[in-house]
């Protein structure tokens, strides 16, 4: 038997919503209070019905918002009966119901669990390297784009450095420059470049790598790299000059802020 596809929210690069017959709901389809509504329920660690309502109609009275609230849930059950389940004063997605920003999270966590290893991970799929709603204004769209920008930049830097453990170097530089590419300011992202070419032995792309960084340090910000970096091509030439390998120091996981592991 087969089965039909399960209903799925598409927030990053943009809303979309698969319905559970197979069909696409495009968003030109659904009224913008039916998008947010759904956008907050796939966001929401709080289920609160009248939380939910003031924080997507936080302009106008309490009353309003929550007619406002029963408008959006009458039109989405229209297009996806069943999407929404309502108990008492709380709402949520329906078990089931697939959001491409909670795989995002899964993948993080797996890659930022000290208990997995190399072998166990890997690259996102492409479909979970997107911003979070482009174009949305919203405060608690904008709180969630950034958490999830430092989730993904965090979980990235130690997908390289797991991926140099297990010697799988070609999907390690990709991990790090995938992190340069979320941030290119950020030096911990460029540290990993680095780090993944020192492993390898190729102590001239390290130091094209180096280079490269602080030239954009300089011309953007006015400051170099931080002592900890330029470290790291001072302790691979030391090494490289006493005829021993250019090899980068022991790669380790950065600690993740609890905000961003986890949203509001």
């Amino acid at each position: 038997m087969t089965l039909p596809p399960a209903v799925r929210v598409t927030l990053l690069d943009g809303f979309a919503l698969r319905l559970g017959d197979g069909t696409r709901a495009a968003p030109c389809e659904l009224p913008r209070a039916v998008q947010r509504l759904v956008a907050r329920l796939s966001l929401s660690r709080c289920p609160d019905r009248t939380v939910i309502a003031g924080q997507l109609w936080p302009d106008v009275p309490e009353d309003h918002a929550h007619g406002s609230l029963r408008s959006a849930l009458w039109r989405l059950r229209r297009v996806a009966p069943g999407m929404v389940e309502v108990s008492g004063g709380s709402l949520s997605l329906a078990t089931g119901v697939r959001v491409d920003v909670r795989e995002l999270e899964a993948w993080a966590s797996r890659v930022l669990d000290r208990q997995v290893h190399g072998d166990d991970v890997a690259m996102p799929p492409e479909e979970l390297r997107g911003q979070l709603l482009p174009g949305w204004s919203e405060d608690w769209v904008v709180l969630e784009r950034e958490r999830l920008r430092q989730l993904r930049m965090h979980a990235l830097e130690a997908l390289a450095d797991e991926l140099v453990a297990t010697g799988r170097f070609g999907e390690a530089v990709e991990a790090a420059y995938a992190a340069v590419h979320e941030e290119p300011l950020r030096e911990s992202a460029h540290r990993a470049v680095v780090r993944v070419h020192l492993a390898e032995g190729n102590l001239a792309e390290a130091r094209r790598a180096y280079e490269s960084f602080r030239a954009v340090l300089a011309d953007t910000l006015g400051v170099a790299p931080t002592p900890s970096m330029t470290a790291l091509l001072a302790q691979a030439r030391r090494r490289a000059a006493d005829g021993r390998p250019a090899r980068a120091p022991g790669v380790h996981r950065s600690p993740v802020p609890e905000g961003a592991r986890r949203g509001g």
